[in-house]
């Protein structure tokens, strides 16, 4: 029987509980091991101290079972690597511990073996981040869905549920699915999705995320997306995916690690030929063995991705944190990004023969199955004016350009003057046809076949937060920030003015959108494009980091996006890239750190090897033993320096408005 899409979306979903309870577990048992080869390795230690005299067998059995059960993770991982063909830290432990054995040293290997565990399960835990994060949001998801069928509600799982079905949600619950409110008003808590710490007031029409509370009214919504297709999935997909991104830098710390074992072994041989000291070659080993740089980039990396994702901006590729702290020109799409996007009708122009009401009647039923934001404006007014608006036949969109529509055997167009001449439709006849190319509105054009009916303005407003970003995406050093869009000049230079925008260019189509990028590109290096609609797609895929304003931006958008601001805060901007360059700040200084525990550590036990020995006997302790401890110390000490480094990163915050 072939599974459906539903049936695949909760294998899915079982499938990322598995993964994230195996690698729970997987960290408990780790944990228990050390524990129980710990109490072991406590055993021997009291029974050489107390009966050191008398050599027990106790303590020396007791040290043998302690390094078999601490060695039995490491060197299990150490050999699936070899087998594998890839070489990590687990190698050089693994020939410490095989080394200590050797040479009888049971006790000194159950040391490194115990500190080294305890280490490896620190790291899992610490990288285990984004698989808590998934497992949080699994469950902001419900199982059970209450479905209305008939105007009466029935239970059925979430798996069965489909697109336009209407599900009613009450207060306290979670919504299932993304969909638009058809029934009720609420006050939905979205910060899972848009990082947004106020709850956001929610009425007919309005849009809501699977994943979300609802807090105060029932609601019924009209089911639009399901399962990893609703934002909450793609959420879910995102962290995943980042989880396993592998930056620039920290593809050449892997490269390096390949030639940083072969070297070590080689100079731990060499030691040993001129110490003739079998056990600094444990010593050496131990230090030598690079936990701390491997962890340097992952760690800083997840919890800039953590960061990113409180504050409402979800990163999809984390490769670009690099580019992004690189960025030197910043280019803004107007509509829906600086300003509002929420369009309002300001002026209605129809030409000598034809009046308002049909003027707008035409142009609201052209625009009836359209997205855009112009398309809800004259939806909107032809709603409040009563205005019966026709279901065109046929509906064709050009992008940055217009819509084409068939119905009662006539053709309507409603766009840009540009395309309308390209079209050879002559707007000269219209009244007023001057203002409307002076004035501060965007414009178009409706015409009948060949005969041009008129002109319509409209009017938007720039964000509440968009000068302000402006200015301080200057401050920390832009160097400069422009604006496309397809509207004309007046109304373009109006905006930029008031967002504090020099750099405009106006009238463009998609494909000019992305020549611009390319040239900005080609002047500035790494660019930023931030956009929201479809128009803007080519544009955000042809600049090195394209934005998506994600709570109103189209699918496209996007798609196409490598980072979406959920929240639609223009000052996400700024935080973005103040965090990338801390990001990479920390980054840099947890490899210095890496470097300088393990080189500062080797000199000092090749060369102060007696002074280690003085302080073993200050504390009467067996040198070899002190020397293990302290190897092992070392290392501990510098991945926990450099996991606390990047701790830094969980308290980074937003700009405030």
């Amino acid at each position: 029987m072939p599974i459906g899409k539903n049936q695949l979306t909760m294998v899915s979903k079982s499938e990322n509980q598995i993964n994230i309870q195996h690698k729970g577990n997987k960290e408990m048992i780790n944990l228990h091991i050390a524990m129980a080869g710990g109490s072991f390795l406590l055993s021997a230690a009291l029974s050489k101290y107390y009966f050191y005299s008398h050599e027990p067998i106790i303590s020396t059995i007791s040290a043998i079972i302690a390094v078999s059960v601490l060695s039995l993770p490491i060197l299990t991982k150490a050999i699936k690597n070899v087998i594998s063909g890839r070489i990590r830290m687990n190698e050089l432990v693994a020939l410490a511990l095989l080394a200590s054995v050797i040479l009888g040293k049971f006790y000194e290997a159950g040391i490194i073996a115990f500190v080294m565990l305890i280490v490896i399960t620190l790291e899992k835990k610490t990288a285990a981040g984004a698989n808590e994060s998934i497992e949080t949001l699994i469950k902001l998801t419900p199982t059970i869905v209450r479905k209305l069928a008939d105007e009466t509600e029935v239970d059925i799982h979430i798996n069965e549920l489909c697109i336009d079905d209407i599900i009613r949600i009450r207060p306290g619950e979670y919504f299932p699915a993304d969909g638009t409110i058809i029934t009720g008003t609420s006050t939905v808590n979205q910060a899972s999705i848009t990082g947004e710490s106020l709850p956001i007031d929610k009425t007919k029409n309005s849009t809501v995320f699977a994943g979300t509370g609802n807090l105060t009214g029932s609601v019924d919504v009209r089911v639009t997306r399901i399962g990893p297709d609703t934002t909450m999935g793609k959420v879910k997909e995102l962290i995943q995916t980042a989880e396993k991104t592998r930056i620039p830098i920290h593809r050449i710390t892997d490269d390096y690690v390949n030639y940083y074992i072969p070297s070590v072994i080689m100079s731990a041989v060499i030691i040993w030929f001129f110490s003739q000291n079998p056990m600094q070659v444990v010593y050496v080993l131990v230090i030598a063995c690079p936990c701390a740089l491997v962890v340097a980039v992952p760690s800083a990396i997840l919890a800039a991705i953590a960061a990113s994702a409180r504050m409402g901006i979800l990163i999809k590729d984390p490769g670009l944190l690099e580019a992004i702290a690189k960025t030197r020109s910043i280019i803004f799409d107007k509509t829906g990004t600086l300003t509002e996007g929420r369009l309002k009708v300001a002026n209605l122009n129809p030409g000598e023969s034809v009046n308002l009401t049909e003027l707008l009647t035409i142009a609201a039923s052209t625009e009836s199955k359209s997205n855009h934001p112009l398309a809800d404006a004259l939806r909107s007014l032809a709603n409040e004016a009563n205005i019966q608006i026709q279901d065109p036949d046929q509906m064709i969109e050009y992008p940055g350009q217009g819509i084409k529509a068939e119905y009662k055997n006539e053709k309507y167009y409603v766009g840009r003057k540009s395309w309308f001449n390209e079209l050879n439709l002559d707007t000269s006849n219209i009244i007023n046809k001057n203002d409307a190319e002076n004035l501060n509105i965007s414009v178009v054009y409706v015409a009948r076949n060949n005969e041009v009916l008129g002109w319509i303005g409209f009017s938007d407003t720039l964000r509440t937060d968009a000068e302000a970003s402006i200015d301080l995406i200057s401050n920390i050093g832009i160097e400069e920030c422009a604006m496309v869009t397809g509207d004309n000049p007046a109304a373009a230079r109006y905006i930029a003015q008031e967002a504090g925008i020099e750099e405009i260019k106006c009238e463009c189509l998609p494909e000019t959108k992305a020549q611009f990028v390319e040239t900005k590109k080609a002047t500035f290096g790494p660019v930023m494009f931030i956009g929201d609609g479809i128009n803007d797609a080519p544009a955000i895929a042809a600049s090195d980091i394209g934005v998506a304003m994600g709570a109103v931006g189209s699918d496209i958008a996007m798609n196409s996006a490598s980072i979406a601001l959920m929240n639609n805060r223009l000052m996400n901007i700024p935080d973005l890239i103040e965090l990338s360059r801390k990001t990479k700040s920390i980054i840099n200084a947890n490899l210095l750190i890496g470097v300088s525990m393990i080189v500062g550590g080797l000199m000092f036990f090749i060369f102060g090897s007696q002074i280690l020995d003085d302080i073993a006997g200050i504390f009467r302790l067996q040198p070899t033993f002190f020397k293990s401890l302290a190897a092992a110390g070392i290392h501990v000490i510098g991945t926990l320096l450099v996991l606390f480094n990047s701790a830094r990163l969980f308290r980074f915050s937003n700009s405030k408005t």
